[in-house]
C-alpha cells in the first residue's frame, strides 16, 4: 500500500515527486506492534499520518516520534535522536518551536490499542527534509512535550525507552 508518483524531466536527480504514500511496520522487543501510514499530495501540502498500533498499556499516553536514522540494527536505540533538521528544542506538535519528528503522544484505549490520524505541516515525504528512510518510534512513556523542568525534556520529552519502531519506506 505504498507508492511514490514522480515526474522525471531527464535524469533521476531532476525528478519531482508529485505525491507520496509510505508505510512503516512497527516491531520491537516488546508486544507493541502496528502500522503507521504517511501520505502527502505535494511538497507544499501537509502530511497525513494514520496509525493502528496494538500491545501498549491500557488507557495510556505514549510518546510518538520520527527519529533521524533508518537503522534498527541495535533495536530501536540505533534510530538516533528525534529528526531535527532545523536544530530546535523538543515540543508539542502544535508548538511553533519543535523538532520536525515530534508527533506528541498516542492515546490507547482500555485494551492498549491506539488508532488515529493527524495532519502535520512539518512532516514531509517530498523535498529536502523527507522522512523517508528514517524511523518512527513508539516510546514506553508519556511525552511531556518539552514542558518538563529539565534538560532532557527539551531533547526527548522524557518519553522513555523505545519498545517498538519501524523504518519509513517505499515498497510495492
Amino acid at each position: 500500500m505504498t507508492q511514490l508518483s514522480m515526474l522525471c524531466l531527464s535524469r533521476l536527480e531532476n525528478c519531482l515527486a508529485l505525491s507520496a504514500i509510505t508505510m512503516s511496520v512497527l516491531r520491537g522487543d516488546s508486544k507493541v506492534s502496528g502500522t503507521v501510514i504517511f501520505e502527502q499530495e505535494s511538497e507544499s501540502a501537509p502530511t497525513t499520518i494514520t496509525w493502528d498500533i496494538t500491545g501498549n498499556d491500557p488507557n495510556a499516553k505514549r510518546g510518538f516520534h520520527i527519529h533521524t536514522f533508518g537503522d534498527n540494527t541495535n533495536g530501536c536505540t540505533s534510530a538516533g535522536p528525534h529528526f531535527n533538521p532545523h536544530n530546535k528544542t523538543h515540543g508539542a506538535p502544535s508548538d511553533e518551536t519543535r523538532h520536525v519528528g515530534d508527533l506528541g503522544n498516542l492515546e490507547t484505549d482500555g485494551q492498549g490499542n491506539a488508532k488515529g490520524s493527524v495532519t502535520d505541516s512539518l512532516i514531509k515525504l517530498i523535498g529536502p527534509h523527507s522522512i523517508i528512510g528514517r524511523t518512527v518510534v513508539v516510546h514506553a512513556g508519556t511525552d511531556d512535550l518539552g514542558k518538563g523542568d529539565n534538560e532532557e525534556s527539551l531533547k526527548t520529552g522524557n518519553a522513555g525507552p523505545r519498545p517498538a519502531c519501524g523504518v519509513i519506506g517505499i515498497s510495492n
